[in-house]
């Protein structure tokens, strides 16, 4: 199973590292470090798809790849 797509990146605005995944909608993290962003931002992951399910609604299948994974035609 794919498993959905995760962006680590620096923020000087907030002295850390955030880490996002696109394909589920306010589903991001901090951290020092970017180990630490990733390790939180799977917690999120697991929160978000939890709420999702136990409010009934759509969980979106892992679709989101970078730029530089696309195939160009």
């Amino acid at each position: 199973m794919k498993d959905y797509h995760i962006n680590i990146f620096f923020s000087a605005e907030d002295e850390g590292y955030i880490a996002d995944i696109p394909d589920l909608e306010a589903c991001s993290a901090f951290g020092e470090t970017p180990e630490d962003a990733l390790r939180e931002v799977e917690i999120a992951k697991k929160a978000w798809l939890e709420a999702a399910r136990n409010e009934g609604k759509p969980i979106p299948k892992p679709r989101y790849r970078p730029a530089i994974y696309q195939l160009v035609s």
